[in-house]
């Protein structure tokens, strides 16, 4: 029998949307790997290119954090576990304050980052620092992640927060174009990268192996569909080229003017400007991406309760 649970193919439905019983089946035909399961469902033609860890399950909160002379940029994710906490002056507080001393920080990792004297009070460290919140909100409180920008030459960066707190951005462009015309345009980008999601800057950034992946699940795709082997490459290659225009940010259409792409939007500022204009990193954090929320049972979280009442 096949190793996985009715909770894995729940799971399955939910990442791909694809029918109870055809997830079931795909995890049978796989031997319960998930992985291939969500593979043969693309290659059936089923599902849409699945993401993993899409699903927000946790709460708290996404900060972004930008110097004063637009070289350095902070974005760090501060978990807790309720949206009412999240809320909270003191757990935004927090956050605010954590953000800022990253700012500060030469830290790499979180660890590091715990054990350092928090640089508004250094009778205090990181983590003596979220433990006092712990303390005082009463809920457990996670320093999960965070990232720091910090530009060596022209150029700015700049950050972008959506939905109060639950996604983050964090971009850097290089370039000697007015910072006025640069921060303009890394808003926007900003802005283009919270809704699309890209996952790398250019097509030269893309994983080779992953694009291998997805050229495999392509060609199986178009084999399946019974296409004649003559046009198989030639379909699979204009698939390539829709899945660069969703995974690289500069060849998205630009949300702002979908008939444009972004690199034509970057090289008309670098045009207007009279310069080059290059984007040199971003990252996106959405709030709980990839953590597992638990699902309480209240009818079995009970019933456990009443064996002990004798």
């Amino acid at each position: 029998m096949a190793n996985f649970t009715s909770k894995d193919v729940m799971k399955l439905r939910e990442q791909t949307g694809v029918g109870m019983m055809d997830c079931k089946k795909a995890l049978v035909e796989t031997d319960g790997n998930f992985d291939e399961a969500v593979k043969y469902l693309r290659e059936k033609g089923m599902a849409s290119a699945a993401k993993k860890a899409s699903r927000v399950a946790a709460e708290g909160l996404v900060k972004c954090v930008i110097a004063e002379d637009k070289h350095t940029g902070v974005a760090v994710e501060i978990n807790c576990e309720t949206d009412f906490v999240a809320r909270s002056d003191q757990f935004i507080a927090l956050v605010d304050n954590i953000a800022n001393h990253i700012l500060h920080s030469n830290a790499a990792t979180i660890e590091a980052l715990a054990d350092e004297k928090y640089y508004a009070d250094s009778s205090k460290t990181i983590s003596v620092l979220v433990a006092e919140a712990t303390a005082a909100i009463g809920e457990k409180i996670s320093l999960r992640r965070f990232t720091k920008f910090a530009l060596n030459g022209d150029g700015v960066v700049d950050s972008y927060i959506h939905m109060g707190g639950k996604i983050g951005v964090l971009i850097e462009l290089s370039g000697k174009a007015p910072v006025a015309d640069l921060q303009g345009l890394a808003h926007n980008l900003c802005m283009q990268i919270a809704a699309s999601k890209p996952q790398v800057i250019g097509i030269g950034d893309c994983d080779p192996k992953a694009l291998e992946a997805e050229r495999e699940i392509l060609t199986a795709q178009a084999q399946n569909e019974g296409k004649p082997a003559a046009v198989i490459q030639k379909m699979v290659e204009g698939r390539i080229h829709k899945y660069y225009k969703e995974v690289c940010l500069l060849e998205q259409e630009y949300v702002l003017d979908t008939a444009l792409a972004v690199k034509q939007v970057v090289a008309d500022v670098a045009k207007k400007s009279g310069t080059e204009i290059t984007v040199t990193k971003f990252i996106r954090y959405e709030m709980g991406e990839g953590i597992e929320k638990r699902v309480d049972n209240f009818v079995d979280e009970i019933a456990e309760q009443m064996k002990n009442i004798k």
